[in-house]
């Protein structure tokens, strides 16, 4: 790997990402859900904002494909874990994520040792996906600091979304993975990626 590649302001911005997490981690077990927040959004700005500089300045890398779902996952993965210690999100949804992802890596990694398959770019299912992590993520904190009905009902919503779409997207990876050994190589193979 080129150092380089290392140095872009997209990989750079998604090594930041990743640095946000202990804060978010200490501030979540600390019971600061409003600083917890803030630097959710910041990080989830900044995973935007990768990807659009990586697209303007001609600067996206294999680092990166590599990196962003990494960065992505880690977060959204931690702090489901860690509200679902705290009590804020039921252990059910949280099993679902954890299942879904370790079973994608497991799949990924031996596609790529029997088959050199390596081209796992997201699907919409995907993308619906972690769209819901994060919705359901930032709305479950929200409503520590802001304990309203809507909030209460949104949270409520993109829970029951992340279930639904983790069920959705994982029998489609099945599906296209079925597909791409068969020869009959599909448009994409979907990636752990949001974007």
């Amino acid at each position: 790997m080129k150092l380089s590649q290392l140095l872009t302001a997209p990989n750079q911005l998604t090594l930041l990402r990743m640095a946000f997490l202990p804060f978010i981690v200490i501030d979540l077990v600390s019971g600061r859900y409003k600083s917890a927040l803030i630097l959710f959004i910041l990080a989830g700005l900044s995973d935007g904002l990768d990807g659009l500089l990586a697209r303007t300045l001609k600067q996206q890398t294999v680092l990166g494909q590599y990196l962003d779902p990494i960065a992505d996952k880690l977060l959204l993965s931690t702090v489901f874990l860690v509200l679902s210690i705290l009590h804020r999100i039921p252990w059910k949804f949280t099993v679902m994520v954890f299942s879904r992802d370790i079973s994608i890596l497991i799949v990924s990694a031996v596609l790529y040792a029997i088959a050199n398959l390596r081209d796992f770019r997201p699907s919409i299912f995907g993308k619906a996906n972690t769209f819901a992590q994060v919705a359901a993520v930032f709305f479950v904190i929200l409503l520590q600091v802001h304990p309203v009905r809507w909030v209460w009902i949104a949270q409520k919503e993109f829970l029951r979304a992340v279930f639904l779409f983790t069920i959705i997207s994982g029998v489609h990876y099945v599906f296209l993975v079925g597909k791409r050994l068969h020869g009959e190589s599909p448009r994409e193979l979907p990636s752990d990626s949001g974007r």
